[in-house]
């Protein structure tokens, strides 16, 4: 079933075309008009007690299309880095764990951005994109202006040396490199979308 997932820091509301029972959600709600779309988005950006919120439609491209245009939208892409060893490429930023990934510049396909972020953010070079994953959503507020950014995720593949140095000025103070038992333990200090990208990826629950 198609479904987009928004992620307002750890909430979430979920765009599917029929109910997503399967999930638990706070609340569900069935598209209408786009007035009351947009006042349903506002209330559920202010309100903190209302953990989750399905939206659904049958005509799930026309819902997405009109949830998204009550946002400026921004594009990023980034990688998660696979190495022989076993483990995987992680950072530190900002005091949470995440991978690393950054904006698209101008002319910049979404792979381009990726490697290109990974080698900055990372300072590692020769890796490789191996695969695609499913892009993220998330949103924030900026001027008072709300914004969604969506990430282009990718399985990349490394072979060289498995360097530890980040780049500080992007606000990263630690990389490490670990094994997919090990991811577990950072599960209480990330994000959710991470955290659904890894359960898609590696199966990390």
């Amino acid at each position: 079933m198609l479904r987009y997932k928004v992620y307002f820091d750890n909430r979430v509301i979920t765009l599917s075309p029929e109910p997503d029972r399967v999930q638990k959600y706070a609340l569900f709600h069935k598209y209408g008009t786009r007035e009351e779309l947009f006042a349903q988005i506002s209330e559920f950006a202010v309100n903190i007690d209302i953990p989750s919120l399905n939206i659904y439609s049958t005509d799930i491209n026309n819902l997405w299309k009109v949830f998204s245009s009550w946002f400026t939208v921004i594009e990023a892409a980034g990688g998660l880095v696979g190495h022989p060893s076993g483990k995987y490429l992680f950072i530190m930023r900002y005091g949470r764990w995440d991978l690393p990934k950054g904006h698209i510049e101008e002319g910049e396909t979404p792979e381009q951005c990726a490697l290109r972020e990974v080698t900055e953010e990372c300072n590692i070079r020769g890796h490789t994109i191996i695969g695609t994953l499913p892009p993220s959503y998330h949103t924030y507020l900026f001027d008072g202006r709300p914004y969604m950014k969506k990430t282009w995720w990718f399985r990349m593949s490394y072979s060289g040396e498995m360097i530890t140095e980040p780049q500080a000025e992007e606000g990263i103070t630690h990389a490490e490199w670990l094994e997919p038992g090990e991811i577990a333990r950072i599960k209480d200090n990330t994000f959710q979308s991470l955290l659904d990208l890894l359960n898609y990826t590696l199966r990390v629950r």
